[in-house]
């Protein structure tokens, strides 16, 4: 899937991905995987539903969904570079990505975030009904620990 508009290309080609970039974001600017190794994020793409945004080669935009594609999609990791935020890419990503072919008639749809409510719940996100059903392992800071 590939979408060009206004100078920018939107697409979910994993070969597209800039792995170094990606991982220089979440490293380094992201609250979420702060000192994630590299091998992580490869990993973490090569085993992911990835779209990024790109303008003139140059990735600006990065989201991707870990699904079986049959039942379940949990989105993660996304980000716009700073200097292209407020153009509505994120609007637009997010719109392209949940009418994607392998998305489709799935029966959860899950994300975490702290600060972008607003834009998640404009495509339908919503706190959960029953959060008290939903367990976890987390293991907080794991990659600033070494």
């Amino acid at each position: 899937m590939e979408i060009k508009e206004n100078g920018f290309v939107f697409s979910d080609d994993r070969n597209l991905v800039d792995v170094k970039a990606v991982h220089l974001y979440l490293s380094k600017q992201s609250y979420w995987a702060k000192g994630i190794p590299f091998e992580l994020v490869q990993k973490s793409i090569a085993n992911s539903l990835c779209f990024g945004i790109y303008k003139e080669q140059q990735q600006v935009a990065f989201a991707r969904w870990i699904t079986d594609k049959a039942t379940f999609a949990y989105l993660c990791d996304v980000y716009v570079e700073e200097e292209f935020r407020g153009l509505g890419l994120s609007k637009k990503l997010m719109s392209l990505m949940l009418f994607h072919p392998d998305l489709q008639g799935l029966r959860t749809y899950g994300l975490s975030t702290l600060d972008a409510h607003g834009l998640y719940q404009q495509f339908g996100f919503k706190a959960l009904e029953n959060p008290d059903l939903q367990m976890g392992i987390v293991f907080k800071d794991l990659y600033s620990k070494g």
